[in-house]
């Protein structure tokens, strides 16, 4: 009976090892070798320039080769759908929501991940202009000579462009004599800066996170919610895969999945992308300072053939 007993112990303790060895096996397991490159799409935001940054800091210290290609938001969908693109990290919502529909309906893309609460984004003005009585889109039309009867957007084919075109096309809020600028981020500052050093007026897309909230003094306009969401514009950001990415490549897209971002943090590593610096120097210098977020990132997560990943970022950058 004691013989037994022992017998029972030893094959409960190998079973007990098995378990435990077959449940570590999948922690471990690497990707495969057709997952080393990876393709992101960048709009030509600076948000999304940034957080693309972050990615390829810490998939270039887990091993894996990312590609991010400057495509316009159509383009880059139509890219997604083509499977020329594995990852997009910048799919707002709800003023991406016609595109979400078309993708969803061709079975192209899957969410990953829900990368960033607390955003907004919509029509602002500077805020001696609002001083002057210009706090709603309804008080555009009025106060038209002030703004040349101009609203400056971003690139061409962006959503908020065309929901603002449709607007003047309807003639919503009284301007249909307006007109729609597109020309990109960069530009449409430009244009924010020179008119607000002039002391003028200018209408224009604005959006947290940017830098812009603190280099200029702004003023969100209300009444645009049909077209851009309630709380001016309020709006959260998901992490889109091509469909089929995640299950070919599970363990990059588990990073993806635990990727998450701050307002706060997106508005730094934005000012140091705008002041000069490059995305993946600022993306790295902003994790040294803040290693505390690998932590949840890189949970489960291993490098591409199969080691701890926390422990191989941590190292490639210094920590």
């Amino acid at each position: 009976m004691h013989q037994n007993k022992s017998m029972t112990r030893l094959w409960l303790g190998g079973v007990a090892l098995a378990v435990s060895m077959g449940l570590a096996a999948p922690a471990l397991a690497a990707d495969a070798e057709s997952c080393k490159t990876i393709r992101l799409s960048d709009p030509g935001w600076t948000d999304i320039t940034a957080t693309n940054g972050v990615a390829s800091v810490l998939l270039e210290a887990l091993g894996y080769q990312p590609e991010v290609k400057t495509l316009a938001v159509p383009i880059g969908y139509q890219s997604m759908k083509n499977g020329e693109i594995d990852v997009f990290l910048g799919n707002w919502m709800p003023a991406q929501q016609a595109f979400i529909d078309d993708l969803n309906a061709a079975k192209a893309v899957e969410v990953l991940n829900r990368n960033l609460e607390g955003a907004k984004f919509t029509l602002a003005v500077p805020t001696t202009s609002a001083e002057k009585g210009v706090k709603d889109f309804a008080d555009l039309e009025k106060h038209g000579d002030d703004f040349e009867r101009t609203i400056y957007g971003i690139e061409p084919g962006a959503p908020a462009n065309l929901n603002i075109q449709k607007m003047i096309d309807a003639g919503e809020f009284g301007l249909k004599d307006w007109k729609l600028v597109e020309s990109g981020e960069q530009a449409m500052l430009s244009q924010v800066e020179r008119a607000t050093k002039e002391g003028k007026g200018v209408v224009f897309l604005a959006w947290a996170p940017h830098p812009m909230n603190e280099r200029f003094q702004i003023t969100y306009l209300s009444g645009g919610d049909a077209h851009f969401g309630p709380n001016y514009g309020g709006a959260e950001v998901y992490t889109l895969a091509r469909t089929g990415w995640s299950e070919s490549c599970p363990n990059a897209a588990g990073l993806f999945k635990q990727l998450k971002f701050e307002v706060s943090m997106e508005n730094v590593l934005m000012g140091e992308i705008l002041g000069g610096k490059d995305s993946k120097e600022a993306a790295s210098a902003w994790l040294k300072a803040n290693p505390a977020v690998l932590e949840s990132w890189l949970s489960g997560v291993t490098t591409l053939d199969g080691k701890p990943g926390a422990e191989a970022v941590k190292t490639s950058l210094g920590l």
